[in-house]
């Protein structure tokens, strides 16, 4: 995985959580929601992006790197 892509979805987990807290802090549903869902989606690109990491690790040491 390359350092942009960690980064991004990091930032992305990072703007759930915040957008989460507010949401949480201000009684409004629908934007805590948004927060979740947005955490969610940056795991799921993390464990995407963690099993290509891996697949490549497999096939490089299969070939002797």
């Amino acid at each position: 995985m390359s350092f942009m892509d960690k980064a991004k979805n990091k930032a992305e987990e990072l703007s759930g959580k915040a957008k989460e807290a507010v949401g949480d802090s201000t009684d409004n549903h629908d934007l805590k929601a948004e927060g979740k869902g947005d955490q969610a989606s940056a795991s799921t690109k993390q464990a995407g992006e963690n099993v290509k990491d891996a697949a490549s690790n497999v096939t490089d040491a299969a070939k002797g790197k």
